[in-house]
């Protein structure tokens, strides 16, 4: 079915032509990486450098080219630079040779140059009808930022907001699993309907590809992905957008950075030194790209035995707490290692949502009630410029 769907895309997008060349972007060589699954459809255009910004109608046109081919949910197409791409055929280059060297739309790759957020060329600022969109981030993977994330989004739903929440991380997305829904997204009007649980909007790439699907994907990609999933959703009128980060300072934080007016972030950390550095890492990115670093959470902060009540602290505490002090900003609360937590998130059944009158429950809530007074002291500014070094 993948093999069709790409042919019959591949199909579609020879009729997108170059206005420059007059040829069309498949049989000059521009088509790149098509890939195909459940109606999820990803290419990029590999075009001039210098040629990049004139070409954005060309990747407007061939996306929604490829969007009309039937069994195509969403289609997002991205333009990649290489300093000696030709606008004629290719010979010999397949659609996995190509080494990206700009970002969505033929800006400067992130990292290699001056950027500015907005990248030239990449458009307006996306989520125009979300009032706040919080970050939950960490410096690494593993300290349980995903239960937090998913937890705190049911709590800040069960206070009374409308809610939605982004699984952003494309190569390792869990919300299915701690959401306990295999759902399919179903596409109306040209727009991807979230999945809706436990009071939620919810969007991942998990919801479009099959569990074991691995993304094979690079930069450019990825970050299309991700902007596929923030632009082409109907996410409607938001209170608060909860988005679930991938682990480290990468991509998809920089494409977060530059196209939605992130309100604030949150940092997860477990207590001991080794994630402390990382969540360091993780407060001073923030800072950089002049989104306001609302607190940090100790995660596994402590453990309780399931059989006699007794606590211990197999990852030592207080680290967070202290390391907040430290940097100057807010400790929003601990967080501790318990069997049913993970039980619960495993079966798809957030312990907020499922154990409201836990004592886990109560933390997660107390968090999210700081959260949203924080969140309603600030409004999201137009974004500031900014400087990747």
């Amino acid at each position: 079915m993948s093999d069709t769907l790409a042919a019959a895309v591949r199909q579609a997008l020879s009729g997108v032509r170059d206005p420059e060349t007059g040829l069309d972007v498949v049989s000059n060589g521009m088509l790149q990486g098509l890939s195909a699954r459940d109606g999820l459809v990803q290419f990029a255009l590999q075009v001039p450098r210098e040629r990049a910004r004139a070409l954005e109608p060309l990747r407007a046109a061939a996306e929604k080219a490829a969007g009309a081919v039937p069994g195509v949910l969403s289609a997002t197409c991205v333009l990649t630079a290489h300093r000696d791409v030709r606008t004629g055929p290719v010979q010999g280059q397949h659609s996995h040779d190509h080494v990206p060297a700009a970002g969505p739309a033929g800006g400067p790759a992130p990292g290699t140059a001056r950027a500015t957020r907005p990248t030239p060329g990449q458009g307006q600022m996306l989520l125009p009808d979300v009032a706040a969109v919080l970050a939950v981030a960490s410096g690494k993977g593993g300290v349980g930022k995903s239960t937090t994330a998913v937890n705190l989004a049911v709590a800040l739903a069960a206070s009374g907001l409308s809610v939605g929440l982004l699984d952003a991380d494309i190569y390792g997305p869990s919300l299915p699993q701690m959401l306990g829904t295999s759902a399919r997204p179903r596409s109306s009007e040209g727009r991807i309907q979230p999945i809706e649980a436990w009071g939620l909007k919810a969007m991942s790439i998990g919801f479009l590809v099959e569990q074991e699907t691995p993304m094979i994907w690079r930069g450019p990609m990825v970050m299309g992905a991700l902007e596929q999933m923030l632009g082409q959703v109907d996410w409607g009128r938001l209170d608060v957008l909860v988005v679930d980060m991938p682990p480290g300072t990468g991509d998809a934080q920089l494409t977060m950075s530059q196209r939605v007016p992130l309100a604030g972030a949150v940092i997860v950390s477990t207590p001991q030194d080794v994630a402390l550095i990382d969540a360091r890492r993780g407060i001073r990115m923030f800072e950089k790209v002049q989104v306001p670093v609302l607190g940090l959470i100790e995660n596994m902060s402590f453990y309780c035995c399931p059989q006699c009540g007794h606590r211990s602290e197999p990852f030592g505490h207080g680290g967070a707490r202290a390391e907040a002090e430290r940097m100057g900003v807010e400790f929003l609360g601990e967080l501790p290692l318990k069997l049913e937590i993970r039980e619960l998130s495993d079966a798809g059944t957030p312990v907020v949502g499922a154990r409201p009158d836990s004592h886990e429950a109560a933390a997660y809530r107390q968090i999210a009630a700081r959260l949203r007074e924080k969140l309603g002291q600030r409004r999201p500014a137009p974004a500031p410029r900014f400087v990747v070094e």
